[in-house]
């Protein structure tokens, strides 16, 4: 047990030497700074990395993780992130990315018990309910679970919309789009959903602020 995380010490100094081997300055110009131009909103499923999906490196992803890439106005961590990364970072970009397969779609389409998560996973259970007809219509239970998925992930976007940090930053008329997307952890690719929000009024007018 202890050499299986000890493992992971030996793995770092590794790829630190083969870092400098490609570039001697690399940590160097890494630490002066961050610029990312993203917001990385995913699950933290452990098989879905938000740099090693998208081809990126370290310092071009500003990332916030949760079970199923959720954003909750209660939530002050995720609020706090979307702060920073909003009014600080300047960021042009928040992706929402949520994943097939993901444990915690399936979990909230069951009528178990799992203990604390369970209060998170009725938000979930609440995108279930604005689109229990088109789901309950699917009969095969992994399209209706893939579906959930992809529903989830645009209801986040609209989520995000509804909150006072992103409705501020268009009113500032500082450059933000949404996005969603899906990643298939089978083959490797990101389906985009199509969902890109750039101003309110991609928002149904009750949700605007003044």
């Amino acid at each position: 047990m202890e050499k299986s995380y000890k493992k992971l010490l030996e793995n770092n100094k590794n790829w630190v030497a083969n870092q400098l081997s490609i570039d001697p300055t690399y940590f160097e110009k890494l630490a002066n700074s961050q610029n990312p131009e993203y917001l990385w909103i995913g699950c933290s499923d452990s098989r879905v990395p938000a740099n090693q999906i998208t081809g990126t490196l370290p310092g071009d992803i500003f990332v916030h993780r949760n079970i199923a890439n959720m954003v909750v106005h209660s939530d002050m961590n995720i609020l706090s992130v979307l702060s920073y990364a909003v009014e600080v970072l300047k960021v042009k970009h928040i992706i929402v990315c949520g994943h097939y397969g993901c444990g915690g779609v399936i979990a909230a389409m069951e009528n178990k018990q799992f203990g604390l998560i369970d209060n998170w996973l009725r938000h979930i259970k609440d995108v279930y309910r604005l689109h229990f007809k088109e789901l309950d219509a699917i009969k095969d239970n992994k399209q209706r679970t893939d579906r959930l998925v992809e529903l989830n992930v645009i209801e986040q976007v609209h989520d995000l919309g509804k909150t006072s940090i992103v409705q501020n930053a268009w009113k500032r008329e500082q450059p933000l789009h949404l996005h969603g997307w899906v990643y298939d952890v089978k083959d490797g690719i990101i389906k985009d959903l199509d969902v890109n929000f750039k101003g309110t009024s991609d928002l149904h007018s009750v949700f605007h602020l003044d």
